[in-house]
C-alpha cells in the first residue's frame, strides 16, 4: 500500500508540474489585497466590516462563478486550497467537515452568510452542508477577529456573499450526475432594475455514498435576497438561506461499519435584514438584523433485540436560536481617515434532550438556557501614502461570563519596488458550548466556564516582480491559547462536572505562496503551509490518551500542506483545471485501540473541464458542458483515523443560460 501510494504522489507532483509553466496565480484563489489600484480590485470587507483599502490582516477571496465552473458542489472542496486552512471529514459525503485555521480549534473560525453569524453557540459548525449555487464570492481573513465579530472569531473568518442580480432576468439550470449514484440539480434566477435587485437559488443534492449499506446523504437548499435602493444614500437588503440535509451513518465512533440505521438530520435557517443610510457626506449608519435557527440531531436506534451490549441505543435532539442586532457608524474624517463606532446585542438559546440505552442501564439528559451579550467596539481606520494603520478595542458583558475585552492592531507600508510589509497583533476569544456549560446525564456541564481566550501576531510579506506578472507572499504567525476547556472522567465527586479550564497550547507556523500570470490565458498558484502546534499544559490529563497530551502536537493538524493549481482557458470556449494537495501527517486518536496514532500524508489530484457548446445571444439560450474527476488518481487516505475517504469521484454536467 505505501509504495502504491508513493507511486501516485510522484505522479500527481508530476502530473501538475508538467501543466505549469510557471508558478502563477489561480483565479479562484484571488488574494485582492496585492492588486494594482489601476485593476480596481474588490475590497475585502470582512476584514475591517468597511469598504476601505487599510486591510493589514492576510485574506483570500474565492469567486462562486469559478467554483461552480470547475464542478465545485460543496464550499469545503474549494475551501481546502487556501493557506493556512486545513479540513477534515469522517468518511463519506455528509460526514462531518471540521476546520482548523492556522492551527486553532475546530470551533476558532467564526462563519458569516452575507453578515450573519452561522456558527452554533460556541463555534460549531459543520463544513460539510454548505454549497456553492448561490455563491457570488467567499472573503476568509486569517488572524483574531473577536473585536470585530466578537466570540469564534480567534483565528480567522469566512463569509459567504450570495448572489445578487442587475438588468434583465437571468435564469441558469445546472444538472449533474456521477458514480456512486451522485445527482445533482440546480437552478437560479437573478436580476434587477436601477432601485431593485434579487437573487434566488434551490439545490437538490443525494448521493449513495461510499459504503456499502447506510450511507445515502441528501441536501435540499433554498437561497433568496431582495436588495432596494431608492436613491444612492439609502439602500436595503432581505437574503434568506435555508437548508435541510440528511446523512445516514453506518460507522460507529472508532469508524467501524457497523450500524444500519444510524443518522443525522438538521435543519438550519438563516436570515438578515440590512438597512444603510448615508446621512451626511461625511457619516453613514448601517443596521443588520440577523436570526439563524439549527433543528437537528442524530438518531441510532437498537439494531434488534440481540442489539444489547455497551451503548446500544442514543437518541439526540437540539434546537438552537441565535438572534442578533448590530448598529454600526462610521464617520470620516478626511477621504483617508475613518473611524467606526458600533454596538450589539445579541441572544442564543438551545433546546436539548439525549437518551441513551445501555448494559448498565438507561440515561437521559436534557436542559433549556439562554444567554445574552452585549458590545461596543471602535476602530479607527487609516493610509497616508503607501502607509495602513488599522486599530479596533471592544467590549463585551455577557450573562455567563461577565466584563472582558479584546484589541487588534495592524500596520502594513507599500514600497514603490512593489514590496509591502504587514503587522497584526492582537486577542480573541471563544464562549463555551451550552452542553458545555449545562449538559445533564452521563456528562454534567460546568456553568462556571469562562471563554478560551487566544493572543495572536504575525508579520508579512508582499512581493511583485517581473512586472507585477509574479507576486510571492510570506506570513509568519505565532498564537497562544488558554483557559481551554477539558473534559475529564475524574471528577472530584459524583455530581461535579465534567469540564474545566484548564488546560494551554500555542500554534505557530508559516505560509508562502507564489503566484502570477505567464500567458493571457494561463493562470496558475503554489502555496505551502506550516504549522506547528504544542501542548504547553495539559490541565488534569497527564496520560498519553487524551486530547492534551503535554509537549504533543494538537490533534488532526497537519505540519505541511501543499496545493498547486493550474486554470488555462483555451481559445475563450473551454475551461480546463488541474489541482494539487499534499495533506501531511497529523496526530489523531484510535479510540478502537484507545491510542495516539499518526496519520500518514496523503496527495490528491482533482481535474475539471468545461466547453461552452454554445453562446447566449437573444432567443437562444447558452449551453456548456462540463467533468470533473476529483481524487483522479484514487488515492487511499483516511481523513479521521478509521474513517476512509472517498476514492475517485466522477461528476458530469450540463449548465443552461437563458
Amino acid at each position: 500500500m505505501k509504495s502504491r501510494s508513493s507511486a501516485r504522489r510522484r505522479l500527481a507532483v508530476t502530473l501538475v508540474a508538467a501543466l505549469t509553466p510557471t508558478l502563477l496565480s489561480a483565479q479562484a484563489t484571488t488574494d485582492t489585497t496585492k492588486k494594482k489600484p489601476q485593476e480596481l480590485a474588490p475590497i475585502v470587507v470582512t476584514a475591517t466590516q468597511v469598504p476601505f483599502p487599510a486591510v493589514t490582516t492576510a485574506t483570500t477571496v474565492l469567486q462562486g462563478e469559478s467554483l461552480r465552473s470547475r464542478g465545485i458542489v460543496h464550499l469545503l472542496d474549494a475551501l481546502r486550497e487556501v493557506p493556512g486552512l486545513a479540513i477534515v471529514q469522517t468518511g463519506s459525503f455528509g460526514g462531518r467537515a471540521s476546520l482548523y485555521t492556522r492551527g486553532g480549534e475546530s470551533g476558532y473560525t467564526r462563519v458569516l452568510i452575507d453578515g450573519v453569524p452561522a456558527n452554533d453557540p460556541g463555534g460549531d459548525f459543520d463544513f460539510a452542508n454548505l454549497t456553492t449555487e448561490a455563491i457570488d464570492r467567499i472573503e476568509v481573513v486569517r488572524g483574531p477577529a473577536s473585536v470585530l465579530y466578537g466570540t469564534d472569531a480567534v483565528t480567522g473568518v469566512i463569509q459567504v456573499f450570495t448572489r445578487r442580480g442587475e438588468g434583465p432576468p437571468r435564469i441558469t439550470a445546472d444538472l449533474r450526475g456521477g458514480n456512486r449514484g451522485t445527482m445533482t440539480l440546480s437552478a437560479g434566477v437573478t436580476g434587477g432594475t436601477a432601485t431593485t435587485s434579487y437573487g434566488f437559488d434551490v439545490l437538490r443534492h443525494t448521493t449513495d455514498g461510499i459504503y456499502a449499506f447506510n450511507n445515502q446523504y441528501d441536501r435540499t437548499a433554498l437561497s433568496g435576497s431582495v436588495s432596494l435602493e431608492p436613491n444612492e444614500a439609502t439602500r436595503a437588503r432581505l437574503s434568506v438561506q435555508y437548508g435541510d440535509a440528511d446523512a445516514h451513518v453506518p460507522t460507529e465512533g472508532s469508524g467501524v461499519v457497523v450500524d444500519r440505521n444510524a443518522f443525522s438530520f438538521g435543519q438550519r435557517l438563516t436570515l438578515g435584514l440590512e438597512l444603510f443610510r448615508r446621512l451626511s457626506s461625511r457619516f453613514d449608519a448601517r443596521l443588520l438584523l440577523s436570526g439563524y435557527t439549527d433543528d437537528g440531531g442524530f438518531d441510532d436506534a437498537q439494531d434488534g433485540q440481540s442489539d444489547t451490549l455497551g451503548f446500544y441505543a442514543f437518541k439526540d435532539l437540539n434546537h438552537v436560536v441565535r438572534r442578533s442586532a448590530d448598529l454600526r457608524g462610521n464617520l470620516y474624517l478626511s477621504p483617508d481617515v475613518v473611524v467606526t463606532g458600533g454596538a450589539l446585542v445579541e441572544a442564543e438559546r438551545e433546546r436539548s434532550f439525549n437518551e441513551s440505552q445501555s448494559q448498565f442501564g438507561p440515561s437521559n439528559g436534557s436542559f433549556q438556557v439562554s444567554r445574552s451579550n452585549r458590545a461596543g467596539y471602535l476602530q479607527l481606520l487609516g493610509v497616508a501614502g503607501g502607509l495602513s494603520v488599522n486599530l479596533s478595542a471592544r467590549a463585551d458583558d455577557n450573562d455567563a461570563f461577565g466584563s472582558f475585552g479584546t484589541w487588534r492592531a495592524g500596520l502594513a507600508y507599500g514600497f514603490a519596488s512593489g514590496t509591502r510589509l504587514r503587522g497584526v497583533v492582537g486577542t480573541a476569544f471563544r464562549e463555551p458550548t451550552f452542553f458545555q456549560n449545562y449538559a445533564q446525564g452521563f456528562v454534567r456541564g460546568n456553568p462556571e466556564l469562562r471563554p478560551e481566550r487566544a493572543r495572536s501576531w504575525e508579520l508579512g510579506l508582499e512581493q511583485r516582480l517581473l512586472a507585477d506578472r509574479l507576486t510571492v507572499t510570506a506570513a509568519w504567525f505565532e498564537q497562544r491559547f488558554r483557559d481551554l476547556i477539558e473534559f475529564t472522567f475524574e471528577t472530584p465527586g459524583p455530581t461535579d462536572p465534567n469540564y474545566f479550564n484548564v488546560a494551554a497550547a500555542r500554534a505557530r507556523g508559516l505560509e508562502l505562496e507564489l503566484e502570477g500570470r505567464p500567458a493571457p490565458a494561463i493562470t496558475a498558484t503554489a502555496a505551502h503551509t506550516w504549522v506547528d502546534t504544542r501542548v504547553t499544559d495539559p490541565g488534569f490529563d497527564r496520560s498519553a490518551f487524551g486530547f492534551f497530551v503535554p509537549g504533543a502536537r494538537l490533534l488532526r493538524r497537519p505540519t505541511h500542506v501543499t496545493t498547486l493549481a493550474v486554470d488555462w482557458r483555451v481559445a475563450d470556449r473551454a475551461d480546463l483545471s488541474v489541482r494539487l494537495l499534499d495533506f501531511g501527517s497529523r496526530d489523531d486518536i484510535d479510540y478502537e485501540i484507545s491510542e495516539r496514532v499518526r496519520l500518514p500524508r496523503y496527495t490528491t489530484v482533482d481535474l475539471a473541464a468545461r466547453a461552452d457548446l454554445s453562446r447566449r445571444a437573444p432567443g437562444r439560450p447558452g449551453v456548456a458542458v462540463s467533468l470533473r474527476l476529483a481524487n483522479a488518481l484514487d488515492e487511499r487516505y483516511e481523513s479521521v483515523v478509521g474513517f476512509r475517504s472517498p476514492g475517485r469521484t466522477v461528476l458530469s454536467g450540463v449548465h443552461v443560460v437563458f
